[in-house]
């Protein structure tokens, strides 16, 4: 697809605003080109306005507003989200982040020497970290699926995942959208398999909410996590904890307070002191996605994404790794020239674009290569794609 064509998609596919024209909507600054929608979000003023008001009601009676006030709020906030995600209201809890969620399940785990926790190679290294700090108390060990990349199919991923599991593994983790790769992984039919295996699942969504269709009940996971402040525009640390109903036995949130032994809600909905505007301004973030229209936006989306990667792939002489049939709103381009595949030297690559050029874009280190990982959203435009193409062209 030309620029041209990207333009027609954007223009087509949405009424209201976008691109440059509605950057006064976010609190971005003027003179930055920002490909990073996914590791932080970016809050929209309208969303912030509304987290504001919610902690100054909080502040004028801090008594009032925790005993009498919170408790009905979140689930009215809960309320108003769960049916976005495809669930009930009492089938979800808000975290302060997809990690949090994932250790929650993780420290809940009943683990024992010899026992495994099967993850893949493109694992997010907040979670990888968990379960392997879970494991080893236990005795027992993470092992990764390694998945075919470049080079990912679906098909792939699933038999990866299956020969990684045995009679040992007590969970399987999954991310929805991979963070270092880009990758739109296979969730159901990960789920699927995991049933006929008899192996509960952890679906890692840190990205979905927002970016796909996600309908989380569906899925047929044990425990979905996800983060509304990425692409769903939430405040941020604002975040989920999905749990069917037959995964909540031994599930506790990682910081037990008062109400222990309550049941599932009263155990997460109250872990103490916090502020939980984030989570309360939901409805905001909500109201703010849908006057974008949610089909057409995913849609503008993952066609930037696709077409922002070509255009800087094209200029740098390298290739696109995300595969059409696994993409999102992300995809991931290899740097034109070689450097350590090390977190050292992909910093230090991020911070030279950044501090010489004012793009912002994460450089990751995977499978012996640096790579740019571009982000798409409303505010996006191709014109974006081609500064960052600018900074290594050939």
């Amino acid at each position: 697809m030309s620029d041209n064509g990207i333009d027609n998609v954007i223009e087509s596919g949405l009424e209201q605003r976008e691109g440059n024209a509605i950057r006064d909507a976010f609190w971005l600054d003027d003179d930055i080109a920002y490909l990073n929608h996914g590791s932080y979000g970016a809050v929209p003023r309208r969303v912030s306005t509304a987290a504001d008001a919610w902690r100054m009601r909080m502040e004028r009676q801090p008594v009032l507003f925790f005993q009498e006030t919170l408790p009905g709020a979140l689930r009215d906030a809960a309320a108003a989200l769960a049916p976005f995600l495809g669930i009930a209201a009492d089938d979800m809890v808000f975290v302060e982040n997809a990690t949090s969620g994932a250790n929650a399940v993780l420290r809940s785990l009943r683990l024992g020497p010899g026992d495994t926790i099967v993850g893949t190679d493109h694992g997010y290294g907040a979670v990888r970290n968990a379960a392997r700090h879970v494991a080893a108390a236990a005795g027992a060990a993470l092992v990764e699926a390694k998945l075919p990349f470049p080079g990912t199919t679906p098909d792939a991923v699933v038999r990866a995942i299956d020969a990684a599991i045995d009679g040992r593994t007590r969970l399987v983790v999954v991310d929805h959208v991979t963070s270092p790769t880009a990758l739109v992984l296979p969730v159901a039919e990960i789920a699927a398999l995991c049933r006929r295996r008899g192996v509960p699942l952890l679906v890692d969504g840190a990205h979905a909410p927002g970016m796909l269709d996600l309908d989380i009940a569906a899925v047929g996971a044990d425990w979905y996590v996800g983060n509304p402040h990425k692409w769903l525009f939430a405040a941020r640390g604002c975040a989920v904890l999905w749990a069917s109903p037959d995964a909540r036995g031994d599930l506790h949130p990682t910081v037990v307070s008062h109400g222990y032994g309550g049941g599932y809600l009263a155990e997460f909905d109250w872990t103490g002191t916090r502020d939980c505007s984030p989570y309360l301004a939901v409805d905001a973030a909500l109201d703010f996605y849908r006057s974008l229209g949610p089909a057409r936006l995913r849609a503008r989306n993952i066609a930037l994404a696709a077409e922002g990667a070509r255009i800087v792939a094209s200029a740098w002489g390298t290739e696109v790794l995300t595969p059409p049939g696994m993409a999102g709103s992300m995809a991931l381009v290899t740097l034109p020239f070689d450097v350590d595949a090390t977190r050292e030297a992909a910093r230090a690559v991020r911070t030279r674009i950044w501090h010489e050029h004012r793009v912002e874009v994460p450089v990751m280190a995977f499978g012996g290569r640096c790579h740019v990982r571009v982000s798409a959203q409303i505010y996006n435009e191709p014109a974006d794609y081609r500064r960052l193409a600018r900074i290594f062209a050939r």
